[in-house]
């Protein structure tokens, strides 16, 4: 009869926190920040990094034409070449991102 009447405590550390040590693990009520922003911005220096790094894996000299008379190379104009590598990057990431867009409100008009 003794057994049933203890209380039984599952506690690692036999009730030994302070009540402040408890209360750290409460919510504050406050929103979780959101990281996206800081997620975004390594994701463009990230891709901006690879952008410049491409031309130092490919040996051949690319020469991009943008108008007849603004012609640049991989090797000579490196600034203006990763700027081109990393524009058209997220042109393509913003072309699949516009298809998911679309494919999925599709789907969802199309959906029985």
């Amino acid at each position: 009869m003794e057994n049933s009447q203890k209380k039984i405590t599952w506690s690692l550390q036999d009730n030994k926190r302070t009540e402040q040590e408890r209360n750290v693990f409460k919510p504050t009520g406050k929103p979780a920040k959101s990281k996206n922003v800081t997620y975004l911005f390594w994701a463009v220096i990230i891709v901006l990094a690879i952008s410049y790094l491409l031309p130092f894996l490919y040996e051949d000299k690319v020469k991009v034409c943008l108008t007849d008379s603004f012609c640049f190379n991989s090797q000579d104009n490196i600034f203006l070449y990763g700027l081109y590598v990393f524009f058209n990057i997220i042109i393509l990431l913003l072309a699949v991102f516009g298809a998911y867009i679309i494919g999925k409100k599709l789907g969802e008009k199309f959906k029985v």
